[in-house]
């Protein structure tokens, strides 16, 4: 369904972009051209608006507070990144690399890919090449329906499970993007689970909310607001124990889980990731060889 909807989104802006510059390049090629980059400064300035929140939002948050320096490298980082997620591999390639389940066990530990909210599996086509080149085998999951709760996805979650299991023969880890994260503690609750994980790596989870919540219409989009019923829910389910599974990424230039420390879960492995912007964190070298070092130890 996301692929549809962004797939529709992408292609009409780009034909809205080619019906402008046909129309407008005979009478200004100047104007046919600043007119066809508006969307382009439309995502520019939505983005700016972020940081700029985040950053204000984190004035008096524990992490470091980045410098400008860096909320500004990270605004355009997210700004490309986001362009490649939503613009390409999501709506145009999400099913052009399959799950890898190698009919012989390889002797490595499997993944399940969890995306988070208005995503699907096509933002971790990045990592495919990686996991398969070190033997892991791998089920990225597609999380639907897509404005739904939370509490929906743990099926899923649980059938890509069994799956990397039944191929590898070990428990596997859960690496998770955003919301991703709190579906996986989610299916951890509703199948009491933690002897069926390894590790649970989650990169920019909202594990305390995120103050971008208050403005979300969708089920999933409001339980993720700052201390929101259903994550005090979850949080008061949780066993003694359970957070030592998850390692956690977090950043000082997150713009959309924000404050900073939210993405922090008590009791876990806590890791600060500077000038980082959330989508880019699923793509920055030093947090994907940290996760694939967790990946790869036994």
């Amino acid at each position: 369904m996301i692929a549809r909807l962004q797939r529709v989104l992408a292609l009409s802006i780009l034909v809205s972009m080619a019906a402008w510059l046909a129309w407008r390049w005979p009478h200004s090629p100047v104007q046919a051209v600043l007119g066809a980059l508006a969307p382009l400064a439309i995502h520019l300035l939505v983005m700016a608006t972020q940081f700029a929140l985040m950053h204000r939002a984190n004035r008096a948050d524990p992490a470091p507070r980045a410098r400008c320096g860096q909320v500004l490298a990270a605004w355009w980082a997210e700004s490309m990144a986001a362009l490649a997620v939503f613009g390409w591999r999501q709506p145009f390639r999400h099913r052009s690399q399959p799950d890898w389940l190698p009919g012989e066990p390889t002797g490595r530990r499997g993944v399940v890919l969890i995306h988070g909210f208005m995503c699907n599996r096509g933002l971790w086509l990045p990592w495919f090449a990686r996991l398969r080149a070190q033997g892991h085998a791998y089920v990225a999951v597609n999380l639907e329906p897509i404005m739904g709760s939370i509490d929906d996805y743990a099926a899923t979650i649980d059938e890509a499970v069994q799956r990397v299991t039944q191929a590898t023969g070990r428990a596997p880890v859960l690496l998770c993007h955003s919301m991703g994260g709190l579906a996986a503690r989610a299916w951890l609750r509703a199948y009491e689970a933690d002897a069926r994980v390894y590790r649970v790596l989650t990169l920019g989870t909202p594990h305390g909310g995120t103050w971008l919540g208050r403005f979300s219409s969708a089920v999933n989009g409001r339980q993720m607001n700052l201390s929101s019923d259903w994550l005090q829910a979850l949080l008061r389910a949780e066993p003694p124990g359970r957070a030592a599974l998850f390692a956690c990424w977090y950043s000082n230039c997150d713009n959309i889980v924000f404050p900073a420390h939210t993405a922090a879960l008590a009791g876990a492995d806590n890791r600060f990731a500077p000038g980082l912007g959330h989508v880019q964190m699923a793509y920055a070298p030093a947090v994907v060889d940290a996760c694939l070092a967790e990946i790869g130890r036994d």
